[in-house]
């Protein structure tokens, strides 16, 4: 049985381009839409979403080729670019009455929300996004030794067929392995929910290769030429990322000043699952965005 956010409604609803899109979606007030990371769903915004629940109607979709939502086969590069990734997510709110309204995104899911900032900035009121930065700068700040922590965006870069192949033979202690060496804590996530986010990926390997893959050839494409016209975040921004210190390397909160020119960029002790490990602080830096 899927897992869900307790209280909240598990709806389907529309993305682009046909796609249908599960959600977790509940409370009442001005919308938040909430985007899960990998190898995750939704789920990993339970604790969160309860806490925004009181004052805000909070949508947690699970994202194209994740969780219950569709996986359309990748028949040509546009089918998991961040570019549709986003349109998904401005068609399912539009379908819940939210022309405009607030996103924020961890990892996979906080590539999706900043192409959504770029792209409809008539409709992100405000942006949120947790422990990336964006798709043409993680390349290029990728290289030498440091690179191998990011060994996964190189495998499945790679052409269809090994990648899938090599992790479908392997799911579990492929997806484990981001599981345990990500978080800081590692009763953060309990038995059944690091179960359920197992079962999930196993079944939808081929469209989260889609997605990385797409990250190494159209979305870089899509970020080069915003990047070449000066395109910018209109809207109040909010960055958090883990304090890695001197083994960053490179300077994040000036990466995203680029991009992002009201910008409030913070650090947390937190590990990358830190909607998960610290949901208190989390849901109070999503508040002061949205108090922005």
């Amino acid at each position: 049985m899927t897992l869900t956010i307790p209280g909240f409604d598990h709806v389907r609803l529309p993305g682009a381009d046909g796609v249908e899109l599960t959600a977790a979606v509940g409370g009442s007030g001005s919308p938040v839409v909430l985007l899960h990371g990998f190898p995750q769903t939704h789920l990993m915004w339970r604790h969160v979403a309860e806490r925004l629940a009181d004052e805000h109607t909070v949508i947690c979709p699970d994202l194209r080729g994740y969780g219950a939502s569709d996986k359309p086969a990748a028949s040509d590069p546009d089918v998991y670019a961040k570019r549709t990734m986003a349109a998904d997510v401005v068609t399912l709110a539009a379908a819940l009455g939210h022309e405009r309204f607030a996103l924020v995104g961890h990892d996979r899911g906080a590539l999706v929300a900043f192409r959504a900032g770029l792209d409809h900035p008539e409709t992100i009121t405000h942006l949120g996004i947790l422990d990336i930065v964006p798709t043409l700068d993680m390349w290029n700040v990728l290289h030498g030794t440091s690179a191998a922590v990011g060994y996964h965006l190189f495998l499945m870069a790679q052409p269809p067929g090994l990648p899938e192949t090599m992790i479908a033979g392997s799911a579990d202690a492929f997806f484990g392995s981001f599981l345990d060496a990500w978080a800081n804590d590692p009763t953060t996530m309990p038995e059944d929910v690091r179960a359920e986010y197992l079962r999930a990926s196993a079944a939808a390997v081929a469209s989260i290769v889609a997605d990385y893959r797409a990250s190494a050839d159209i979305d870089v494409m899509h970020d080069q030429a915003d990047l070449d016209a000066g395109s910018q975040l209109a809207m109040p921004v909010t960055v958090v990322q883990q304090d890695w210190g001197a083994q960053l390397g490179y300077d994040a909160a000036g990466v995203w000043k680029a991009w992002a020119p009201d910008l409030d960029h913070r650090l947390t002790r937190a590990g990358h699952f830190m909607a998960e490990e610290a949901p208190d602080e989390i849901a109070a830096v999503i508040r002061g965005l949205l108090a922005r």
